[in-house]
């Protein structure tokens, strides 16, 4: 293997397994020529897994089950980055991760201030849709994902329960900055 082959394999290893990337993670690297080339190598011998076009990761592995699914938040952190764009995580998706449904959305929806963009791995299909700026207080961040629970909770969700959730689920600086966010929460 060459040298920029073997950067590419060290960085890749030093990120650890789950780490969804892009070739433009190496360009400092070696040249773009020089990177795909070691990516597709990695890719033929099974080290790391291609998952779109131009969208990779060293894949998880589970004793029992075996290669794991990637993470569908990193993979659309990754897609958000390549355009430059904000990311947030939809209300359904957020509202199941904070306990306040026990409804499982069918979709992986995350808004975006960039393009739209649909992505299939294997059998996840993980959905960028635009969004007004108005929907990305707090983006990427605990209290952010609670803003956007709360959004999909509506007015007529139970407070106290939403309140009760959200105090487990959230740590202390996580609902100060909530508090702050909150007049970006609908009534």
């Amino acid at each position: 293997m060459d040298s920029v082959a073997n950067s590419v394999l060290k960085r890749i290893r030093v990120h650890g397994r789950g780490w969804v990337f892009t070739p433009r993670d190496f360009l400092a690297l070696g040249t773009r020529r020089a990177v795909d080339r070691a990516l597709a190598r990695l890719t033929q011998d099974k080290t790391i897994r291609r998952l779109a076009q131009g969208l990779y990761d060293y894949p998880r592995v589970h004793k029992k089950l075996g290669v794991l699914a990637p993470n569908p938040d990193d993979v659309a952190a990754v897609l958000a980055a390549k355009t430059g764009s904000r990311v947030q995580v939809s209300g359904a998706r957020a509202a199941n991760l904070l306990g306040l449904t026990d409804q499982v959305p069918a979709q992986l929806v995350y808004l975006t201030d960039g393009p739209a963009h649909r992505v299939k791995i294997g059998a996840q299909t993980i959905q960028l849709k635009p969004a007004r700026p108005s929907r990305f207080p707090g983006a990427g961040t605990p209290a952010g994902l609670a803003l956007q629970a709360i959004r999909a909770a509506g007015p007529r969700a139970n407070q106290d329960f939403v309140v009760r959730q959200l105090s487990h689920a959230l740590s202390a600086r996580d609902r100060a900055q909530l508090a702050k966010l909150i007049k970006h929460a609908p009534a």
